[in-house]
């Protein structure tokens, strides 16, 4: 069934507009979603899928989402604000505490979220928007890392040559390709012994003692 063989809204209505019983709906088709992209991947996924994955009718889709894609772009909005987040630290951490607990914090919430990130990763090969989706992500990442080991340099407890936006990324590039191999193409690997070393050389790149 194509989309202009059914009665759909030529707008949809916005999450503010809707009733509880409508937000009820948009979450349902989202959760669906989720589930058919995961399943089997983005370029095979249809709107006939989710709506039936969310047991709705196809025209019901329209009324709250313009397509495929829009759907998937709040889905890896939502994402990346859950990999963004942070679990609350003791405020007495010492900086390479502070370090590990932000990659342990990380970590947690790639695993929660490995099979999506999967197909977000897919996306991006071919995708402009969600490529530049993906780069705002691991621009944010880089940023705050980046803004720690200035910090840290001016307080004489990084080594001062490094540049601190050039070691973020190096950083980050190796604990994100390593979860990625492991989480989503299947490497094999201990998890305590992996996510300890990366703690050990991210805090090696830095200079910073663990103790």
């Amino acid at each position: 069934m194509s989309k202009s063989s059914v009665n759909t809204p030529s707008t949809p209505a916005t999450v503010d507009t809707l009733t509880a019983r409508g937000r009820k709906t948009r979450d349902a088709l989202l959760d669906a979603a989720r589930k058919v992209f995961e399943t089997v991947g983005f370029p095979d996924t249809r709107v006939e899928h989710i709506a039936q994955e969310a047991n709705v009718s196809y025209g019901t889709f329209y009324r709250y989402f313009e397509s495929k894609e829009e759907v998937f772009r709040e889905l890896s909005t939502r994402l990346f604000e859950d990999m963004h987040r942070r679990e609350p630290t003791e405020g007495d951490l010492s900086p390479a505490e502070k370090l590990v607990a932000s990659n342990r914090s990380y970590y947690q919430s790639y695993r929660r979220n490995a099979p999506l990130m999967a197909i977000v990763e897919q996306v991006a090969t071919f995708n402009d928007e969600f490529r530049e989706l993906r780069h705002e992500h691991r621009r944010q990442l880089i940023d705050r890392t980046s803004r720690a080991i200035a910090r840290w340099q001016q307080d004489g407890l990084v080594t001062a040559t490094l540049d601190p936006v050039l070691a973020a990324r190096a950083m980050a590039a190796m604990v994100d390709h390593t979860l990625y191999l492991w989480l989503i193409q299947g490497d094999d690997a201990d998890e305590a012994a992996l996510l300890d070393t990366l703690d050990q050389m991210c805090l090696g790149a830095l200079g910073l003692d663990r103790n």
